[in-house]
């Protein structure tokens, strides 16, 4: 059927729900796969301390950020123990105050001298060397890591290690295709971290988790909820999140319904839904061609195709069991 059974508690719609069961499932198979230390969550996936609690729980209590705001979060949460963002940034001032306010211990990742002159200067006293492992975004050649590292310990910071994210890997298809260019990823990063010295090596995603054997700890983020592109890589996780929405209009060949470009991620192509084919999304619609005949007010399921800007467009996790929202759980670390 496409329609489902409205769920108890949700009213306004589109609404963000996790299921309780599989976010408890994916939560454990992890925990099982990476314990400890071994798994750096990264919270730009969800952006939510409820979340974060749970992973901390599970002993995962060290995080990756993606933002200033969600270390200033997760600090001010008591979720302090060590986080690491792991972004360049020219402003380290609001870190190093987060650290100081909250007694918690923060890293940030530098590539330049630029960018180690603005860890120091905004009081971050411990610094990941960021390496370019193929992924065109931030980080440095590998072979002139040895020289910002030294650079960043004149300038007085500890050298916790290095890090590089295969992110133009991650996503990959074939697992054949994966673990060779995981392989080539991590060879240049290991090169680093010799030239860099220090215990860590930091890199890794929900779609190279079990491949990456060479990070001393993975930055896995979206296993926890997962989405429709890392739903297709056979991991062993599964669909936690997806958006409640409801039909407002219903033509002979297809129906619409309230959830669109703006309650979306759509970098990674168009949504799923059950028992329907998504034909496009717009502002506020999708259109889809239901399997079978919908009616104005029937709630329908979409599954967004990537996980982190979806949650981004949101204010509150449904937490759902047995068909009733059971918890909320705020997105509270929008934001910049």
């Amino acid at each position: 059927m496409t329609a489902i059974t409205a769920i108890d508690g949700i009213e306004q719609t589109p609404a963000l729900v996790v299921d309780r069961e599989a976010f408890a499932f994916n939560l454990a198979t992890m925990a099982e796969a990476l314990p400890g230390a071994r798994l750096r969550p990264h919270v730009k996936a969800h952006k939510s301390t409820g979340i974060a609690r749970a992973q901390a729980a599970q002993s995962h209590r060290t995080f990756t950020c993606a933002t200033i705001r969600e270390v200033e979060v997760l600090a001010e949460a008591g979720l302090g123990d060590d986080l690491l963002l792991a972004n360049e940034v020219a402003d380290a001032r609001r870190l190093g105050a987060a650290a100081d306010r909250h007694g918690a211990r923060v890293t940030v990742a530098v590539d330049s001298e630029a960018t180690i002159d603005a860890a120091r200067n905004g009081g971050v006293r411990e610094v990941l060397v960021d390496v370019n492992v193929g992924l065109p975004r931030c980080g440095c050649r590998p072979e002139d890591a040895g020289r910002l590292a030294d650079a960043a310990r004149a300038a007085g910071l500890e050298v916790r290690g290095v890090m590089g994210y295969e992110g133009h890997v991650v996503g990959r298809p074939d697992r054949a295709e994966r673990t060779e260019k995981v392989a080539e990823s991590m060879a240049l990063l290991v090169q680093a971290a010799g030239l860099v010295g220090g215990d860590v090596i930091s890199a890794g995603g929900t779609g190279t988790y079990d491949l990456n054997t060479w990070a001393t700890e993975i930055q896995a983020g979206s296993y926890c909820l997962m989405d429709t592109a890392y739903g297709e890589l056979g991991l062993p996780f599964r669909q936690a999140l997806s958006l409640v929405a409801t039909v407002i209009s219903v033509s002979p060949k297809y129906a619409v319904a309230d959830c669109g470009l703006k309650a979306l991620g759509m970098d990674h192509g168009s949504p799923s839904m059950e028992a329907a084919r998504v034909l496009f999304c717009s502002d506020e619609h999708v259109t889809f061609v239901p399997d079978e005949p919908v009616q104005v007010g029937d709630r329908v399921r979409v599954i967004p195709a990537h996980v982190d800007p979806t949650v981004a467009y949101h204010e509150v996790f449904q937490v759902v069991d047995a068909g009733k929202v059971t918890e909320q759980w705020p997105v509270d670390m929008r934001g910049w």
